[in-house]
C-alpha cells in the first residue's frame, strides 16, 4: 500500500514542480524605442556612431531589415501597444494636427481610445507586471494616460517632446513640458537628462515594484534623438573631431558598410531625392560647415548615450539571471527627423519659430547641444541618417516608415541572423500574445473592441514564411501600400507627383524609379487595395493645405501652441 501511496504521489509532486518551473518562466518582455532613429543611425545598420550594446544585441539575436512603423510618433505608438491600425487607436492623425474635418470622427480622438486594447491591459490577466517610461504622446486625460491604460508603474513625459535636460517646451508659450508619474503630475530633478532619468525609473521599477519572480512587461521610450539636440558632455567629447567630411561622405560610407554586413543587398544605391533643394556640402560657407558639423556631433552623442543606457538595462537583466528569459525588441518610432526651426510654426510666419529661438536660446558653436541650446538635425542630415532610403519622417515614403529593428531572445531566436521579411509594428502585440500563451479578450471593460490587425511574425525564427499580405498607410493625405514586391505610394508636390507612385523593392530598394506607367494594371489594382484598407480602418482625410519649402508642414497652422497648450491641460 505504502508503494503504491509513494507511486502516487511522485507523479503528483512532479507534475506540481513542474507547473511551477513553466510558472516562474513565463518570458518577460521588453521593448525599447528610440524617438527620430534613422534606419542607418546604430553600427548594426551601417553608421559609425558608436552603439556597442545594440550591437551586442544583434549579434546575440536577429536583425529585422524590413520592419515597418508609422510615420510620425504618436501614431506609431498607438500601433505598437495595441496591435491595432493607428486610424482605429485614435491616432488617425497626430493630435497637433487634427483638422476641422477629422475632430470629432472615431479614430481621431488624439488619443488611444477605448475600442482597442494595450498590450499591457491584456498581460494582467495573466498576472504580468507592467512598466513604462520615457514618452507617451497618446493622450494625457484621465481615462488616456499610462496608468489608466494598464501600466502598474509609469514616468512619462506626455507630449511630443520636450528639451533633454529640464522641462523647456519646443514650442513658444509660457508653459512646462507636462511629465507625469503614476497619473500624477511631477517636477524633474536639477540634474535631469532624458535617457539616463528613463533608464533609472524603469531600473527602480524593475527592482522594486514587482513580486518576486512576476513575469514583467517593460516598455522603455527613449526620447533620444529627437529634438532639440542635447547631449551630456562626456558624450560630445567623444565627436568632437568627427563629421568633418560631411554629408556626402558619411552617406557613402555608411551604404558601403551596409552592403558589407547584409542589410542592403549588393548594387544598391543611395536615395537622395532632396539633392538639388539644398546645398551640397561644397556649396556651404565654413561657417554654415561648423554649424552642421556641430550639429551632427551632437545628434551622435545622444544616439551614443542612449546606447550606454540601453546597456544599463540589459547589464541589469543579465546580473538578475533574466536576460535569457526576456523578448527584447528595440526599434525607432518613425524615420529622422528633418524640420528646422525655419519649418515650424505657421504657414503666417515666413521665419517659423526662428525668432523664438534665437531670442530664448544659445545656439553658439560652443554651446550647441548643451542645456539653454536649441539644435535641430535638418533635412541634410537626415537624408544621410534615411541611407538609403528617400525621405525621412512624417513621409509614407521608405525612409519615412522603414527603421531600424532588432530582436533578442535566445529560446527562440537563433544569434547573429539577419531576417528580411515585411514585418509591421502593429504585429508586435500579436506576437508577444503567441510567446506569452494570453488571449485576447472580444470585450473590455463592458464594451466590445476591435479584432487584431497585426499578425504574429514569430514565425519567421522558425524559418517559415509568412503568407503576403497587403499593408495600408496615410498620413495627412500621404499614402502607401505593400503587396509583395510592391509599393504604391502618392505624395504632393513638390515631394511626389501628387498621382500614384509605384516601386518594386526586389529590383529597387532604394525607390529610384517610379514604374507605374510601365505597369497601368498593377497600379490600379494596388490602388484599389489602398481604397479597401481607407475604407477598413476608417481613413478620414482632410484637404491638403500645404506650405511649399516647408518639410513638416502640412496644414494652414502647423503647430498650434495653444491647442498644443490644451492638450497637455
Amino acid at each position: 500500500m505504502k508503494k503504491i501511496a509513494w507511486a502516487l504521489f511522485v507523479p503528483s509532486l512532479l507534475l506540481n514542480l513542474s507547473a511551477q518551473a513553466a510558472e516562474v518562466k513565463r518570458p518577460n518582455v521588453l521593448v525599447i524605442v528610440a524617438d527620430d532613429l534613422g534606419f542607418s543611425d546604430t553600427e548594426p545598420f551601417g553608421s559609425e556612431i558608436k552603439t556597442p550594446n545594440l550591437q551586442k544585441l544583434a549579434k546575440d539575436g536577429a536583425v529585422l531589415t524590413n520592419f515597418h512603423a508609422g510615420p510620425t510618433c504618436s501614431v506609431t505608438r498607438s500601433m505598437l501597444l495595441t496591435g491595432n491600425d493607428s486610424h482605429q487607436a485614435g491616432l488617425g492623425t497626430m493630435a497637433e494636427y487634427l483638422q476641422p474635418e477629422q475632430r470629432g470622427k472615431v479614430g481621431y480622438e488624439g488619443k488611444l481610445n477605448q475600442q482597442v486594447m494595450t498590450l499591457p491591459e491584456i498581460l494582467h490577466t495573466r498576472g504580468y507586471a507592467s512598466f513604462m517610461s520615457g514618452k507617451w504622446h497618446l493622450g494625457a486625460t484621465d481615462d488616456s494616460n499610462p496608468k489608466a491604460r494598464g501600466f502598474d508603474r509609469s514616468f512619462s513625459l506626455m507630449p511630443g517632446g520636450a528639451s533633454h535636460m529640464d522641462a523647456s517646451p519646443m514650442f513658444p508659450g509660457n508653459y512646462k513640458a507636462r511629465y507625469m508619474e503614476d497619473g500624477k503630475d511631477v517636477t524633474l530633478p536639477k540634474d535631469f537628462y532624458s535617457s539616463d532619468y528613463y533608464t533609472d525609473k524603469m531600473l527602480s521599477y524593475l527592482k522594486n515594484d514587482r513580486k518576486k519572480d512576476q513575469p514583467f512587461f517593460a516598455y522603455l521610450a527613449y526620447t533620444a534623438p529627437h529634438w532639440p539636440l542635447q547631449a551630456p558632455d562626456e558624450f560630445l567629447q567623444k565627436y568632437k573631431n568627427s563629421y568633418q567630411e560631411g554629408y556626402e561622405y558619411i552617406r557613402k560610407n555608411r551604404l558601403a558598410k551596409q552592403i558589407a554586413l547584409g542589410i542592403m543587398p549588393k548594387g544598391t544605391q543611395a536615395n537622395n531625392p532632396i539633392a538639388n533643394e539644398f546645398p551640397s556640402w561644397e556649396q556651404l560657407t565654413p561657417a554654415q560647415k561648423a554649424d552642421q558639423i556641430k550639429t551632427m556631433q551632437v545628434y551622435a552623442a545622444m544616439i551614443d548615450s542612449l546606447d550606454y543606457n540601453i546597456g544599463r538595462v540589459i547589464n541589469y537583466l543579465k546580473d538578475t539571471g533574466e536576460l535569457d528569459n526576456t523578448f527584447i525588441l528595440f526599434m525607432s518610432d518613425n524615420g529622422a527627423e528633418s524640420a528646422t526651426p525655419e519649418s515650424l510654426g505657421t504657414n503666417d510666419d515666413k521665419n517659423g519659430i526662428r525668432e523664438w529661438v534665437n531670442a530664448n536660446f544659445d545656439n553658439s558653436l560652443e554651446n550647441m547641444g548643451k542645456k539653454g541650446s536649441y539644435v535641430n538635425l535638418g533635412p541634410q542630415w537626415a537624408q544621410v541618417a534615411s541611407t538609403p532610403l528617400p525621405y525621412f519622417k512624417s513621409f509614407v515614403a521608405n525612409g519615412g516608415i522603414h527603421v531600424p529593428a532588432i530582436v533578442r531572445y535566445p529560446k527562440l531566436v537563433n544569434a547573429g541572423k539577419i531576417k528580411t521579411d515585411v514585418i509591421h509594428v502593429k504585429d508586435f502585440v500579436p506576437s508577444i500574445l503567441e510567446l506569452t500563451q494570453s488571449p485576447r479578450p472580444q470585450t473590455f471593460n463592458g464594451h466590445a473592441i476591435l479584432p487584431l490587425e497585426g499578425r504574429s511574425f514569430l514565425p519567421v525564427f522558425k524559418n517559415q514564411t509568412l503568407p503576403e499580405r497587403s499593408l495600408g498607410w496615410e498620413f495627412n493625405t500621404r499614402r502607401a501600400l505593400y503587396r509583395g514586391d510592391w509599393t504604391l505610394q502618392m505624395q504632393a508636390p513638390p515631394y511626389g507627383t501628387g498621382s500614384w507612385e509605384l516601386y518594386n523593392r526586389k529590383n529597387d530598394p532604394s525607390y529610384l524609379h517610379n514604374v507605374a506607367a510601365q505597369n497601368p494594371k498593377k497600379v490600379q489594382e494596388l490602388a484599389k487595395e489602398w481604397d479597401q484598407y481607407a475604407q477598413h480602418v476608417g481613413v478620414v482625410e482632410a484637404p491638403v493645405r500645404y506650405k511649399y519649402g516647408q518639410m513638416n508642414c502640412f496644414y494652414d497652422t502647423c503647430i498650434e501652441p495653444d491647442f498644443l497648450k490644451k492638450m497637455q491641460d
